[in-house]
């Protein structure tokens, strides 16, 4: 019979186990931290993109979801501007930012919240469409508001409302934002049928897909550590 092994020459479960997760460690505490400048870059290029991919969805008479959505359904019911009515919307969802994502996140996400809303009102000035495709406007807006708000995700930032809750979900239990997001997307969509047609609820669905999945392909938890 073969003499058993000495037992120095097994490596210990327990002592792997530690490296594994000193290892881990160590490479968290050699990530660097944003800076304030690229922080303030995200939030304004963010919602640039984001304030793009909007007006290309209102100018086609499309909706999308997300508290975006809600402004745009309270808009088309009241007449009061999509600016203010975003910044409204988003005041009750500070309180939960603060609890569960922490004052940096909030002061980020507040600051995200005001530039879109500025942003909205400003860029009619700027830029004016004449003819756009509502297919072309679903897939670009959308494609535009998903690259913008995965901008501020991974500063730590999001546009409120619903993206604080999608946020925290996928932080506490590992949901993924963009899928969830999608399925209250659809909710809201499904409400505006009475203001717009089928036909453009059925286009504003591609865009709403188009936002969310690139969120879902890009952010993944634990794949990119925002910090």
């Amino acid at each position: 019979m073969d003499n058993p092994l000495p037992l120095r020459s097994i490596p210990s479960l327990s002592i792997v186990s530690n490296e594994s997760k000193e290892t881990r460690q160590n490479d968290a505490a050699s990530l660097q931290h944003h800076t304030m400048f690229e922080d303030m870059q995200a939030l304004v290029a963010g919602t640039l993109l984001v304030s793009l991919g909007v007006a290309l969805l209102g100018k086609a008479h499309l909706i999308t979801g997300g508290t975006v959505g809600i402004a745009f359904l309270l808009h088309y019911v009241t007449g009061i501007s999509f600016g203010k009515l975003f910044f409204a919307i988003n005041l009750p969802f500070y309180y939960l930012a603060v609890k569960k994502m922490g004052w940096k996140f909030t002061v980020k996400t507040f600051g995200a919240v005001f530039l879109l809303s500025m942003f909205s009102e400003l860029l009619p000035l700027v830029i004016k469409v004449d003819m756009l495709n509502p297919l072309y406007a679903a897939v670009m807006g959308g494609l535009l508001a998903g690259v913008g708000l995965l901008v501020l995700f991974r500063h730590k930032a999001s546009l409120g409302g619903i993206n604080v809750l999608v946020l925290f979900l996928q932080e506490r239990y590992g949901l993924r934002a963009g899928l969830v997001q999608l399925g209250l997307d659809a909710a809201i969509l499904m409400l505006s049928i009475p203001m717009i047609s089928l036909t453009a609820v059925a286009v504003s669905l591609l865009g709403a897909a188009m936002l969310n999945l690139t969120l879902a392909i890009n952010h993944k938890p634990g794949r990119y550590m925002a910090i």
